[in-house]
């Protein structure tokens, strides 16, 4: 996607704080290729704010309150999925980073990034890339090789009995009665599922159910 001649990229912010609110705008507003046409302290009657300033990218704090960022991201993205969101935030945590990404996030930056990296990423983010600061991306790899080798780990190492009693488990089977099933005794069964409540990394009954069906265990 490239900007037309003579046309700006429209950008609205939404930060809850009053004093980086203005600096953004001004910001925006003294490039050459962006216009700033909303900027919003909170995300409330989000719909109607968007509506009215018709962004084609969205600069989005991801602690505000009453609707956070997250939750603003996942309603653009269900009622206004031709609009991207550049995530901006003091915080790199890993939750709220993953999070934001699930929610539709197209990129995450931090606050303290510089002004001409905070113009590159919107700019970036509207050509349909994925900015993010350093820091971020590299906590986006350690998470993503983190749960691939988690879930591989899933994959291989339930033994056969473990598979049975398990599947036994999504048939919605009593401890007593997979132990009739299976010939065991009912402390057996018990060990079996401890065993596999640590493998699958849950704790409980309706977790181990709902993992085995998504990761096709059985």
């Amino acid at each position: 996607m490239t900007v037309q001649p003579g046309l700006k990229i429209k950008v609205a912010v939404f930060e809850d704080n009053v004093q980086l609110l203005e600096s953004l705008q001004q910001l925006i507003d003294a490039s050459d290729e962006l216009a700033c046409t909303g900027v919003f302290a909170d995300a409330k009657q989000l719909e109607k704010k968007i509506e009215k300033s018709k962004p084609d990218v969205i600069v989005m704090d991801i602690d505000m309150p009453v609707v956070n960022g997250i939750d603003a991201v996942i309603i653009i993205h269900e009622k206004f999925p031709g609009i991207r969101v550049l995530m901006q935030t003091v915080f790199d945590g890993n939750d709220k980073i993953f999070a934001a990404i699930r929610a539709g996030a197209s990129g995450y930056i931090l606050k303290k990034s510089s002004p001409a990296k905070i113009i590159e990423s919107i700019i970036e983010t509207y050509k349909g890339g994925a900015p993010m600061t350093p820091s971020v991306a590299e906590k986006v790899l350690s998470m993503f090789r983190t749960q691939t080798l988690q879930t591989e780990a899933e994959k291989i190492d339930l033994s056969e009995r473990e598979k049975e009693i398990l599947s036994l488990l999504v048939k919605g089977m009593s401890y007593k009665m997979i132990a009739a099933e299976c010939f065991i005794s009912i402390d057996t069964v018990n060990s079996h599922i401890k065993n596999i409540y640590e493998k699958l990394h849950v704790h409980s009954k309706s977790e181990a159910v709902v993992k085995a069906i998504n990761q096709k265990l059985i």
